[in-house]
């Protein structure tokens, strides 16, 4: 029996209390952080296309209303939900360093003498690998899509965005006001991503919220890509301004990296899983309040060089606990209290540990299946106490806070779902923007490694960076049926942002708006020791009690509480769930966005 085959929390029994209502659907729902991108995939849908047809559709209507934080210039990653073979497929979009990236080189342009500790600057050009989002989409259509839409009808809904303008919405607006001077300087062909403005310094600036955008050179580059597919892209105009302003810069990627990619880039991986049984909620009077079934649910998401692995091992170090006996059941009232944190983010702190196993899987060997074994799972749970935070040093990198990135989740009218992310890395990137072409180059590369030799991220040509992308998607592990399509958006913030909004859902109850909208916390360690330890500061949200805190902060926790908006550190999400109605059998979608983005979860109706 699926855990879900009912109304989502009929009786709202809800410990926490959400601003917005969930939406509902019948017929397929999309949820992003912004409307007018989801109004693109919303057409799609409408014209007999699936969700993944309607995905690309979205990612592209985001590259315009949303150019800071994705485009095709950056990478993606998606996890597929076949509704007829209840099977999910995953799809590796990121790219790699190009062939004349060596180490060597790298390490003599930055200046760095044998020995010594560096890294690639953020927005160096350097720091450019290989775009992979343009292959990405087109494999996504012609692997998952339904076949009844061209790709040129998916990208034009987006194509008119650009052409004709949008108004930019209220976050979008700040972000490109806070970057305006990255676009000027990064390149000299930023204005492409700006307003003109004759009044203003060097004829444009950043447009405002409300404002009319347009962005014609990435509607005519889409056109280029509907045209010719991959070709439209790794090849022709577009790929000779992109290596152009690459090289121009110092930078070492050729027209054979992209035509290297536009062949053998994307790459269909196995997706893995994880099978969780959730802890038992226990009401103050005895009530069970869990999902009745104890076969628990399978956990989904991207095999490494995604960082997906670390939301698993955390899952499965809580339900080590909890099996164990050595943390007990969880009541209603203990929602975000000090109690039900410490182990949420004890459990991450000790798998973001072996986080520095996540590389390229085709360049250094990854025993990431036996990260996941029950064995290595209760011997990591031993470094638990409940008593005091425990001291951890992550070989893995844990200092990047913010929401750079664009997640979203798409459902149809078959049953099908489709979890995406798409990504810049930081805030646009490196700021470099390609002549004519109307979209800005990612900066993936920060995450390789220049010393030691032998660590598993150390940068070599042709190699795939860490990438901290992660779309998730939960079947029920009782008949595979699905249970829920998620994700948030938001560097090493991913895997935390996960652990919680599941847990919110699966322990809780809380219904997807619910989920989203519960204060959340965000874990960032220090690069040096403090007095021979590495301490880690916990950012809270606003909305976690003053008894909360301080109970963290006597368990060894060194705590700071977020004032105002808080999106830079905890991300953004969206979640739609799945159930079918009891007395119609109908399937009904129901998805919630999040409060701290611009978005909003629509309906097709």
């Amino acid at each position: 029996m699926p855990l879900l085959t009912t109304a989502i929390n009929p009786d709202k029994v809800n410990c926490f209390s959400s601003r917005r209502s969930v939406v509902h659907s019948a017929k397929g729902i999309i949820a992003s952080s912004q409307p007018l991108a989801t109004a693109c995939g919303l057409e799609i849908l409408r014209k007999g296309g699936n969700c993944a047809d309607a995905a690309v559709a979205v990612a592209a209507g985001l590259s315009l209303t949303e150019p800071g934080n994705t485009g095709l210039g950056g990478d993606m990653f998606c996890l597929f939900y076949n509704a007829k073979t209840r099977s999910v497929h995953s799809l590796n979009g990121s790219g790699r360093a190009g062939a004349m990236s060596t180490l060597e080189a790298i390490r003599k342009e930055l200046g760095l003498l044998d020995g010594q500790v560096g890294e690639i600057p953020q927005r160096s050009v350097h720091a450019v690998t290989v775009p992979g989002t343009a292959a990405g989409w087109v494999d996504t259509v012609k692997k998952f899509g339904s076949g009844k839409v061209r790709f040129e009808e998916i990208l034009e809904p987006a194509i008119k965005l650009g052409e004709e303008g949008f108004p930019v919405s209220e976050f979008a607006a700040a972000l490109w006001r806070k970057h305006e001077d990255l676009l000027k300087c990064a390149s000299p062909n930023g204005y492409e991503l700006l307003k003109k403005d004759p009044l203003a310094k060097d004829g444009c600036r950043a447009p405002y919220e409300g404002e009319i955008m347009t962005n014609p050179t990435l509607a005519n580059t889409f056109r280029q890509l509907a045209k010719h597919g991959k070709a439209g892209f790794y090849t022709g105009p577009v790929a000779q301004e992109l290596v152009k302003v690459v090289r121009n810069l110092g930078g070492y990627l050729t027209h054979d990296d992209l035509r290297h990619h536009m062949e053998t880039g994307t790459e269909e991986t196995e997706p893995i899983k994880f099978n969780f049984k959730a802890p038992d909620v226990v009401e103050i009077h005895g009530q069970h309040m869990s999902d009745k079934s104890r076969e628990g649910v399978d956990v989904w998401v991207h095999p490494p060089n995604s960082q997906g692995i670390v939301s698993l091992m955390a899952l499965g170090i809580i339900e080590e606990l909890q099996r164990s006996g050595r943390v007990s059941n969880f009541s209603l009232e203990e929602h975000n209290s000090a109690r039900y944190l410490h182990v949420l983010i004890e459990a991450l702190r000790i798998a973001f540990c072996d986080a520095e196993y996540v590389s390229d899987p085709n360049s250094s060997k990854i025993p990431f299946q036996n990260l996941l074994n029950s064995e290595y799972l209760a011997q990591r749970a031993k470094l638990f106490s409940s008593e005091k935070a425990a001291n951890l040093f992550p070989r893995g990198i844990l200092d990047h806070h913010s929401s750079d990135t664009v997640y979203f989740a798409v459902t149809d009218s078959d049953g099908n779902g489709i979890s995406f992310i798409n990504s810049n890395c930081n805030y646009f990137g490196t700021g470099i923007v390609p002549k004519g072409c109307g979209f800005l180059l990612h900066n993936r590369g920060i995450s390789f490694k220049l010393q030691p030799s032998n660590h598993p991220n150390i940068l070599a040509p042709r190699k795939r960076p860490y990438h901290t992308n992660i779309p998730a998607l939960v079947t029920n592990t009782s008949d595979q049926s699905l249970h829920s399509v998620f994700g948030i958006m938001g560097g090493f913030m991913q895997p935390q942002g996960q652990v919680q909004l599941l847990l919110n859902q699966l322990v809780f109850q809380l219904d997807p708006q619910a989920a989203l909208d519960s204060p959340r916390f965000c874990i960032e360690y220090c690069k040096m020791p403090i007095n021979g330890r590495y301490y880690d500061t916990v950012y809270l949200e606003d909305g976690f009690t003053t008894e909360t805190v301080e109970e963290l902060s006597q368990l060894g926790h060194k705590v700071e509480v977020l004032k105002g908006k808080s999106e830079d550190f905890c991300g953004m999400g969206q979640i739609i769930r799945f159930h079918v109605d009891a007395i119609s059998g109908k399937t009904v979608w129901s998805a919630g966005s999040d409060q701290r983005g611009d978005g909003a979860a629509v309906p097709l109706i």
